[in-house]
């Protein structure tokens, strides 16, 4: 299987046809000794066979099956123009094998025709006027200037094996991918306003140090993303705008441990730092879990998900790194510089000292609500079930736009039942002039799932632009389906081994079972508001 992934891409089915396209570029001479009628008539001599050209109608070439020179003997390949007649044409260089073979061939048969064929069709059949033994030449036929082009990238890349079956597309067009990259940015600053102002609400100057270190961390996370080259995609934006609450949380832990030892009697230097070292642990502890289902995402993922994995796991290094290195060292600097008798005070006290919440008092009520909340999630999955993407039941998922207007939802249902493509959703999403289609599986064999697509493209792009196009066929929905299963239970037998070997196994099995109640709890939530349940939602569920 091989992963193409094209960020930018303007015209995503001149690309399939590129993939789809073998390229078995021949150069094979042309036998004259027979009429080409005559061997359509009868059959061919031994030895040869009967190809056509690529003109309208087709010309009958009657060309040896013994190859001369192959694609393979090729050392490079690029679009030109000729220079007498300005139309576009290959330019083409031989290695040294092919040019010895080349040159070989046209000193025997000067004043003879040979073919140049690409998948069995004939593009060009000049004849040898004199040996060509500069292992160059041209390919010249009916080219545009952009058929030529992608002949030569795929005379440079070389023949495929085999014919490529395309099995899963996503296609997010340019109009969505500025919208998504807008909306990610609105998110992360939305987040990190309410994340910043919060700290320094609740810890005054202390927070404020926190929000310098948050700062960095962020930008270690984007340095790290460039050094990588990894693509930037919209799970990756939410691994950002996560990380940021984790990165908070490890300063809150911290600094909630130093208010901790200060009421307990110890100086403020002595408070800070055994605040840091006790918070410590837990901190490590914590990221830890996390990133051993990190690692269980990364490694089973793909695409996207795979992209907010190595956020993800790169956002949890550097919340260890700033919340132990950065904000400790710019309290040291704040300690030598000020010197103070107290803690910064914070301009609001969310919880008043001295309250006294009886948890365990009223664990009865809260066990039977958790309980029965539980056990409505397991019944309701089990018999209302969930509403699954085409991630996890194939099919083909496609957002358009309406170019003028509102759309016509009961027009375009009613246009894509006469394409007997099978079932159909059609429903508003967002705006009244974007709606969302979805295709069930095809069961018509390989590349059914890329007919529907073409067959709805052909139908509906006059009046609509296509935002997005997602395309899993039924193969991989069951993988996908089987790897997010493995997924779940590694990442929890994972954390069940860490806790275990950290602790005792009480503590182990308690965090498993409390992490359980949370996914139970989540996919209730999935089954009561009937929301989608993809790839990404997987991804969030593991990082519980």
């Amino acid at each position: 299987r091989i992963l193409v992934q094209v960020p930018g891409l303007q015209n995503p089915q001149r690309l399939k046809d590129i993939i789809g396209q073998t390229a078995k570029l021949t150069f094979q001479m042309v036998d004259t000794s027979v009429p080409v009628q005559d061997a359509m008539k009868n059959r061919p001599p031994p030895g040869d066979s009967v190809l056509y050209s690529q003109d309208d109608p087709p010309v009958p070439y009657l060309v040896e099956n013994r190859v001369i020179v192959s694609g393979e003997d090729l050392s490079n390949a690029t679009p030109t123009y000729n220079s007498q007649t300005n139309e576009p044409v290959v330019s083409f260089t031989f290695n040294s094998r092919g040019a010895t073979r080349f040159g070989q061939a046209t000193q025997q048969n000067v004043g003879k025709p040979f073919a140049i064929v690409l998948d069995n069709q004939v593009i060009s059949a000049p004849v040898i006027r004199e040996p060509i033994l500069g292992g160059t030449g041209q390919i010249s036929g009916n080219f545009t200037a952009e058929s030529a082009n992608d002949l030569a990238v795929l005379l440079r890349a070389g023949a495929l094996p085999a014919k490529l079956t395309i099995i899963e597309e996503r296609t997010v067009g340019p109009g969505l991918g500025q919208d998504s990259i807008h909306a990610g940015k609105v998110a992360g600053v939305i987040g990190s306003i309410l994340v910043v102002a919060f700290m320094f609400v609740a810890y005054g100057f202390l927070g404020f140090l926190a929000n310098v270190a948050l700062a960095v961390h962020v930008a270690m996370i984007v340095g790290a993303l460039s050094l990588l080259g990894a693509t930037l995609t919209l799970p990756g934006i939410a691994g950002i705008v996560l990380t940021i609450g984790m990165a908070v949380d490890s300063n809150v832990l911290i600094y909630e441990r130093i208010r901790e030892e200060r009421r307990n009697g110890r100086s403020v230097i002595q408070a800070i730092d055994t605040g840091f070292s006790k918070a410590l642990a837990t901190i490590v502890d914590s990221n830890v879990t996390s990133l051993i289902a990190t690692v269980v995402l990364f490694w089973l993922g793909t695409g996207p998900v795979k992209g907010f994995a190595i956020t993800y796991a790169i956002g949890i290094l550097t919340t260890v790194f700033t919340a132990f290195t950065f904000t400790r060292m710019l309290v040291s600097i704040w300690l030598r510089r000020a010197r103070p008798k107290e803690l910064p005070r914070a301009p609001v006290t969310f919880i008043p000292p001295g309250t006294k919440i009886p948890f365990m008092g009223i664990r009865r009520w809260t066990f039977a609500l958790s309980s029965t909340l539980s056990i409505l999630s397991v019944v309701g999955f089990l018999t209302l079930g969930i509403n699954y993407g085409i991630d996890f039941r194939g099919g083909s998922l496609i957002e358009v736009q309406s170019k003028q207007g509102d759309a016509n939802l009961g027009d375009i249902r009613s246009r894509l039942s006469d394409l007997n493509i099978g079932e159909i959703q059609v429903q508003q999403f967002g705006a009244p002039n974007d709606v969302l289609i979805r295709v069930g599986t095809q069961d018509a064999g390989e590349n059914a799932e890329q007919t529907v697509i073409d067959k709805v493209r052909g139908e509906l792009q006059d009046q609509y632009d296509f935002r997005r196009v997602e395309v899993v066929g039924p193969t991989v929905s069951g993988e996908l389906a089987k790897q997010g299963t493995i997924a779940m239970l590694i990442a929890l037998a994972g954390i069940l081994l860490y806790v275990w070997f950290r602790f005792e196994w009480q503590f182990a099995v308690g965090a498993i079972v409390a992490t359980v109640h949370d996914v139970v709890m989540t996919i209730g939530f999935f089954v009561l508001t009937g929301l989608e349940f993809n790839q990404s939602s997987l991804a969030a569920i593991l990082t519980i």
